[in-house]
């Protein structure tokens, strides 16, 4: 009796979350004429496979005035130099310039975007993370909530792919798990998200949380952001843009090792969502109640977790490469149940090259090369 009743609430969040993405594919930006200059700022270390096209998708944005800085601490050894001369050469109508980093913080990307911003020239400032794809009408989006006054931070929904099938595997989490979960966090009272696929903010909100220095030593630099200038009493706001990452795990370990990390941040960002995340593992529940001969109460919930799948994915983001993958969402479904349970366990995160050591609060207390 205890399991039909887990495996009605699993079903519950499932259909709930299928209703909050077909409610998403209803939304419209209504048309603006506000085009502040911007500033796109880009903290960059090393390049994937994927970097180039990914900063030439933001030299091509139709709008009237940007710029495109990229922060650069090793201009000598860092391999994606070599492709931002290339965009430099290829697009010399376009403001780009790379930006020597040299503040140390514990969050080194912080560090960069500190020393991104000292040197930006227009009003309004937008991160995002090195491996972003985007629309050209990205920036035209991104910037029209910006125009209301109770609107202080931009953020943008994702779709994910990678090279590799281990890539490919974690990125079906990203667009039938976490995109619906962001979808849903409005109507149980989370309305501060904000994510490394964009941040755009004025910067005079920005100087009144003490700008990027007042981040640059958390782990979750996004959602302390997001918390900073939501606690100005200003809104975060999800544009109607959805922009492209590419996951670059080339191997199992990789993934796990990114995803135990993405998982001790939320449970250090969010401790009680990140303990309620369970009833969100629907494939846990129908192999448990299929095991005890509830057949077809679990397969109605896998039934409607699949049709979730289906329309996060391919409606919602707008996913067309890989749809073959989302056969694996069941399986994807048991192997975030582990990487939950392995968020439990310690608060060390692996992150490129360093070991860091986090504060229940997610502040970043002891940061070494591993």
């Amino acid at each position: 009796m205890i399991l039909l009743v887990v495996l009605a609430i699993a079903g519950g969040y499932q259909l709930f979350a299928l209703l909050a993405c077909l409610k998403r594919l209803t939304f419209r930006e209504r048309p603006s004429s506000f085009t502040p200059g911007v500033s796109i700022l880009k903290p960059i270390r090393g390049a994937d496979p994927a970097f180039f096209e990914a900063i030439r998708s933001h030299a091509l944005i139709d709008y009237p005035e940007f710029e495109i800085l990229f922060g650069i601490r090793d201009r000598a050894t860092d391999t994606a130099v070599p492709h931002i001369e290339r965009l430099i050469r290829e697009f010399p109508l376009v403001s780009i310039r790379i930006v020597d980093v040299t503040t140390e913080t514990l969050n080194g990307k912080v560090g960069s975007m500190i020393d991104l911003a000292r040197v930006a020239r227009y009003p309004m400032l937008l991160v995002n993370d090195s491996d972003i794809r985007v629309d050209p009408d990205y920036l035209r989006k991104v910037m029209a909530p910006l125009e209301r006054t109770d609107v202080g931070l931009v953020t943008c929904l994702y779709r994910a792919t990678g090279w590799s099938f281990a890539g490919k595997f974690e990125a079906i989490g990203v667009d039938t798990d976490f995109a619906p979960s962001t979808l849903v966090a409005p109507f149980v009272g989370i309305d501060e998200f904000a994510f490394g696929s964009t941040l755009a903010v004025r910067r005079k909100d920005l100087d009144r949380i003490g700008g990027f220095h007042s981040i640059a030593d958390y782990i979750a630099d996004d959602y302390q952001l997001g918390h900073r200038i939501h606690a100005l009493g200003l809104k975060c706001y999800l544009s109607e843009s959805v922009v492209e990452t590419h996951l670059g795990a080339a191997t199992f370990l990789d993934a796990w090792q990114h995803q135990v990390r993405w998982a001790r941040t939320i449970r250090a960002c969010r401790g009680g969502g990140y303990m309620g995340l369970p009833v969100t593992f629907a494939s846990v529940w129908v192999v448990l109640g299929m095991a005890a001969g509830s057949i077809a109460p679990a397969l109605s919930v896998l039934a409607v977790r699949m049709l979730l799948a289906l329309v996060s994915s391919l409606l919602v983001l707008r996913a067309r490469r890989d749809t073959w993958m989302l056969a694996f969402v069941p399986l994807r479904d048991l192997w975030s149940a582990a990487v939950w349970v392995a968020g439990l366990m310690d608060r060390k995160v692996y992150w490129r090259d360093f070991t860091m050591e986090l504060a229940p609060d997610g502040k970043i207390v002891r940061s070494e090369r591993s």
